[in-house]
């Protein structure tokens, strides 16, 4: 499946002095991304957002075909960028096999340019939009409320809500897909506040026959629906009944369960097995993460010893994303060591195939090990919860009479290289990691 990076946090441009100038930061880390084994890039929205209190993140759209071209709302580029440098961007990670996801935000709109009558409620309301792009202009009768349709499942702030069910604003959301796939290149998209809009229209994205370089190309999909695993996954289903190219969701539970890990004095390590997450029933179709913009900056963020939760992540099934602050900011990449997210990701792409199978489990100590698949040959992980001592023992696993090597460790406390292990005829051997820390085998 390969390794996500999501390229940008809270205000990211302006914590790190490179406003208007985010598409070629990013774009001078690629080859580096690249080359640890990442995969895919997730940008913050690209198109014009509603700036009404200073350079915006996206989430508030008001021209969806300005992607830092056109001077409105503020300037011509976002704060990210131009249009030039968002391609040159797409155009470099595409030169290093990664794929570029844009962050789709069609439940709300923002910045109107003025007010009109909405005579459902005779209300006048800020929904009359005229984008200097020329292109999906909208009127009140493209909102909530409208005679399109009643149901209006949550709002955004005090954006007015599109009325997917209009037929107008179904066929622009769809054009709108088209383009930036076809025309500005990205490679999927990752559906913002899925919670307020019918899943229809994802599958009608997602199902969209794309055509680029005169190719047939089938975009990849995640949807941002936070909420328990059981939730989650009716709407993943829902979404997918009738949808040959499956989207995927973030796995908020788990996410949950890796705060409580790392955060939780005497959590115990049985509860890996037992927390109600959607990897572990949809493996396919959950996307794992540590950290992402709104947990970090809405005061819920990882406070301790968040390696363990990437070790988690980047060895089990799922689709693992990387956060940005995590990676540069916090310097948790630790590049050119096994001790960080770079050693991690380069297990991920060369060893975690095929199921999860856990070896042993009790309140300090879990140990599991990936089956292999294809290329993937599999891997042996360990954690370790005790914060005093190296923690193992003799498990039986699939693999005789094999050689394994120490990958990628960690610990606060002590990084010494764990012991290589070598199984018997039974497929036993000894693992260990060391103090509240991980370490990861393979065979070379």
């Amino acid at each position: 499946m390969g390794v996500m990076m999501q390229a940008f946090y809270w205000d990211c441009p302006r914590v790190d002095n490179k406003e208007f100038q985010w598409w070629s930061y990013v774009r001078e880390q690629v080859p580096a991304l690249a080359k640890v084994g990442f995969t895919a890039l997730w940008l913050p929205p690209v198109h014009k957002a509603a700036n009404l209190v200073g350079p915006s993140m996206g989430y508030d759209p008001y021209d969806y075909y300005d992607l830092g071209e056109f001077d409105q709302k503020g300037g011509a580029p976002t704060w990210f960028g131009s249009r030039a440098e968002l391609e040159s961007l797409i155009q470099a990670a595409h030169s290093q096999m990664v794929g570029v996801i844009a962050d789709v935000v069609i439940n709300h709109n923002s910045g109107a340019d003025a007010q009109e009558l909405n005579p459902l409620i005779n209300q006048m309301r800020w929904t009359l939009f005229k984008p200097k792009s020329g292109k999906f202009p909208r009127n009140w009768e493209c909102f909530h409320p409208c005679m399109y349709e009643s149901w209006d499942n949550m709002t955004f702030g005090d954006m007015p809500d599109l009325a997917h069910r209009n037929p107008y604003v179904y066929a622009e959301l769809l054009k709108l897909a088209r383009w930036l796939i076809e025309e500005i290149g990205f490679d999927g998209f990752r559906y913002d506040f899925v919670k307020g809009y019918g899943a229809d229209t994802i599958t009608a994205i997602q199902e969209y026959r794309y055509t680029r370089g005169g190719q047939p190309f089938v975009p990849y999909g995640v949807a941002e629906f936070w909420d328990n695993a059981r939730a989650i996954e009716n709407w993943v289903d829902l979404a997918n009944f009738s949808n040959t190219n499956p989207v995927d969701a973030f796995d908020f539970p788990l996410r949950e369960m890796l705060k409580a890990m790392c955060d939780q004095y005497g959590f115990s390590l049985k509860n890996i097995a037992a927390w109600d997450t959607v990897v572990k029933k949809q493996p396919r179709n959950a996307v794992t993460f540590v950290e992402n913009h709104d947990l970090r900056d809405e005061g819920r963020p990882i406070i301790n010893d968040k390696l363990l939760a990437y070790s988690y992540i980047l060895t089990h099934e799922g689709y693992p994303c990387v956060f940005w602050h995590d990676y540069f900011n916090l310097n948790l990449a630790l590049a050119d060591t096994f001790n960080g997210i770079a050693a991690l990701v380069t297990v991920h792409e060369k060893y975690a195939g095929g199921d999860t199978e856990i070896l042993y489990a009790d309140d300090n100590l879990y140990i599991m090990q990936r089956t292999g698949y294809e290329d993937k040959r599999g891997l042996v992980y360990v954690l370790n919860n005790r914060g005093d001592n190296w923690n193992g023992r003799l498990v039986a696993t699939q693999w005789t009479n094999a050689s394994f090597s120490p990958l990628a460790w960690w610990s606060r406390s002590d990084l010494a290289r764990p012991i290589d292990q070598h199984t018997d005829r039974d497929g036993r051997a000894q693992f260990y990691a060391p103090p509240r820390g991980y370490a990861v085998y393979a065979i070379r």
